[in-house]
């Protein structure tokens, strides 16, 4: 894990509050980034569908 050498049990806590927000905001990013492949797959394959009515 981290090791650091807090001087309070706030400035702990801030810190890891902080990594966890790190963390959370990558998971965010890369399930957009999935979420937009998906959803371009979708649009791609629906319009074959209309074209080849």
């Amino acid at each position: 894990m981290f090791y650091c050498n807090f001087k309070s049990s706030k400035e702990k806590k801030s810190f890891y509050q902080n990594k966890k927000l790190e963390m959370l905001n990558f998971i965010k990013d890369s399930l957009e980034t999935k979420i937009a492949s998906v959803t371009a797959s979708i649009e791609v394959l629906e319009n074959q569908i209309e074209r080849d009515k």
